[in-house]
């Protein structure tokens, strides 16, 4: 595959703002806006739920990555990274938006606010109590979208798509423990939809979370970076991965969350990272787009921590190629600004 398949996506705001999205919404007999069912939506063609970083900044620190820079991100280059991530999503999938609220400035990592499939959604229970306002924003949304909606007690921290990342042919589910989410949430998983539930120790607290370190890929690969897990969980990944299938990160590209990879069919969009990893990618077959997300990394998040599937992985994976305007949807159901 030649370099050409590696699109480094730099894009001019839509008439300059983020507030100038061009966004197709519904107006209905009572005045409400709201959008296709997003369980419809979903079922159509890849799809994820994204947030505006209207009210995104680092506010508090709860991971590494935040010392040091709170109130030190730029809103209008974050709102600026934020719409290029968006447009690379749509060459790709559907997007499907909720509305940050007031108080809330995480809101904007909706990988964050659960897990789907199958119509039910194991809505996340939060590590930091800095977070835990993000969830009856959630529940809500995903409830007035048609979701049944499971709840993770308090006392066992889960944090969604952050630490649960299906295999990408649906066969089972990955999920990190350790430093937010607790093993002894797994089975509230494991029942839920009745799958295999593989547990990973993370042992590096820069990556917090599993998609910050493990990504399990389209075809049966996994890019992921060794340093983060504890010798155990090492042997579980080899063990279901042959070695021409692993991806081994370095250190140089972990830290720029190359992990944190969004993956539709053969495509991966993640932040800036090694011409090395690049071609690894290339040479199993990807289409790499690259997006600019410094102004995330201040708060410990890139590409995926960004995006929430709601597709099933087997619709995910499968591509179908359209206009980016029709593949563009807006909700603002069961919130208000």
């Amino acid at each position: 595959m030649s370099s050409s398949n590696v699109n480094h996506v730099n894009l001019q705001a839509a008439n300059g703002t983020l507030a100038n999205l061009n966004l197709a919404k519904h107006s209905f007999p009572n005045g409400t806006l709201t959008i296709d069912n997003p369980m419809d939506v979903a079922a159509s063609g890849p799809t994820f739920l994204m947030c505006p970083p209207k009210l995104y900044d680092v506010d508090y620190v709860i991971n590494p990555w935040m010392a040091g820079n709170v109130h030190q991100s730029s809103r209008e280059r974050a709102a600026e990274q934020w719409e290029q991530l968006y447009r690379a999503v749509t060459q790709v999938a559907q997007v499907v938006l909720v509305e940050p609220q007031p108080g809330s400035p995480d809101m904007v990592f909706t990988a964050n606010a659960g897990l789907a499939r199958q119509g039910v959604v194991a809505i996340s229970s939060f590590f930091h109590p800095e977070r835990q306002g993000e969830e009856p924003h959630f529940h809500r949304w995903f409830r007035e979208a048609g979701y049944t909606v499971r709840d993770i007690p308090r006392e066992t921290p889960f944090e969604g798509e952050g630490d649960a990342l299906f295999e990408a042919d649906g066969s089972r589910l990955w999920v990190g423990h350790g430093m937010r989410t607790v093993e002894s949430s797994l089975h509230y998983l494991a029942e839920t939809w009745n799958v295999e539930v593989i547990s990973l120790r993370l042992i590096d607290p820069r990556f917090y979370h599993l998609d910050t370190c493990f990504a399990p890929l389209n075809g049966g690969s996994v890019m992921y970076f060794p340093e983060a897990f504890d010798a155990a969980s090492l042997a579980k990944i080899e063990a279901r991965y042959p070695a021409e299938k692993r991806i081994v990160v370095s250190e140089a590209d972990a830290v720029h969350f190359a992990c944190n990879a969004v993956n539709v069919g053969r495509t991966i969009i993640l932040n800036q990272v090694s011409r090395e990893l690049v071609l690894k990618l290339e040479m199993l077959g990807f289409d790499v787009v690259q997006v600019n997300l410094s102004e995330f990394l201040k708060a410990g998040g890139a590409a995926k921590c960004l995006v929430m599937r709601l597709s099933e992985m087997n619709v995910t994976h499968a591509v179908r190629h359209q206009p980016a305007t029709d593949r563009t949807r807006s909700s603002t159901a069961g919130l208000s600004t």
